[in-house]
């Protein structure tokens, strides 16, 4: 009797190994089209191993850093078709299945990193995410800041009329075009892991990210001239996909996302102190930093560009011009 029960709860020891394995083994895909020395990786793994740690190892998150699992249209889509399972990526592309949410990428929308974060935590921002998820079915888990875009060119750069000819790389997204098409710039949507060399053998002669871009992409090394256009104050979500989080239990999308919090608010810390730090850089580097008169720029982008054109809504907009 003893040994048969020695051996009914060996048995059951070891289905619950098994089934502790088991849980153990779901392994989740997380993309990013980022370099790995950037805060968005380093702040991404760290989630990663805080998500395995706090679901006592239920769930396995691999990173996939630097476009390894496709540019960032496709990780978008991997997030309907499986292929992923989050992803770190901005509005914009967010925008390509629910515009109105792109609208803080209308140009000189947001006065600087501070009122970015604090619209996040608005009325506003959460209608658009409800958006976003209503129509697509994924969440955008928190939201992290990633830099004033501003624009790089081997030809100086002091007022909007500089631009007209200027052939510049910019994203295949509607909201990045606005201001340098309003300044007359021939665009180039060249896929982001080739921009570099696209610089450098002269098929564009400009492209516009935030600085620590900038600096992590090393586009300083084909470049002459930092020009601060300031023209979009920049964010990625985090965003996790719907088949996926409607399988988690309450108690895992609260650790997700409080994670996913921590983490975004480590890489938003991170760039904003770098960001600081990068002119000096670029001086440094032999480049030519120069300041513009931001208002001419966002005035000509007012005049030329309409709200309606993307399809965003000028009353979501005042609403954020309106966040303090």
């Amino acid at each position: 009797m003893l040994r048969k029960l020695t051996i009914a709860c060996a048995a059951s020891a070891a289905l619950v190994a098994a089934t502790t394995s088991g849980m153990a083994q779901t392994k989740l895909k997380w993309a990013h089209v980022y370099e790995t020395s950037e805060p968005f990786h380093t702040a991404s793994v760290w989630a990663a191993g805080e998500i395995n740690k706090r679901t006592n190892g239920r769930y396995q998150i691999d990173v996939y850093p630097a476009s390894q699992l496709g540019k960032e249209t496709d990780i978008n889509q991997g997030l309907s078709l499986g292929s992923v399972d989050m992803i770190i990526s901005g509005s914009s592309f967010a925008a390509k299945s629910f515009p109105p949410i792109g609208v803080t990428y209308y140009p000189y929308t947001f006065r600087d990193a501070d009122h970015l974060l604090a619209y996040t935590k608005s009325d506003v921002f959460k209608e658009l995410a409800k958006g976003y998820e209503d129509k697509t079915g994924h969440r955008i888990l928190a939201v992290t800041y990633y830099g004033v875009r501003q624009t790089s060119s081997n030809k100086p750069i002091k007022s909007c009329a500089d631009m007209k000819g200027l052939k510049m790389r910019v994203p295949d997204v509607p909201a990045y075009l606005a201001m340098p098409r309003a300044c007359g710039a021939n665009t180039a949507p060249i896929a982001f892991a080739e921009v570099y060399l696209a610089l450098q053998n002269g098929t564009v002669e400009a492209q516009e990210n935030p600085l620590t871009t900038i600096e992590a992409k090393k586009f300083y090394e084909v470049q002459k001239h930092i020009v601060l256009t300031g023209h979009i104050v920049d964010h990625l979500n985090t965003v996790i996909a719907g088949a996926l989080w409607k399988k988690l239990s309450e108690e895992d999308r609260k650790i997700f996302t409080d994670v996913a919090q921590e983490a975004a608010a480590k890489a938003t810390a991170e760039i904003k102190a770098n960001e600081g730090k990068l002119v000096d850089f670029f001086k440094q580097k032999g480049l030519t930093v120069t300041e513009v008169n931001k208002d001419e720029f966002r005035d000509t982008v007012l005049k030329n560009v309409s709200f309606e054109s993307f399809d965003y809504r000028k009353a979501d907009w005042e609403r954020i011009q309106a966040v303090k």
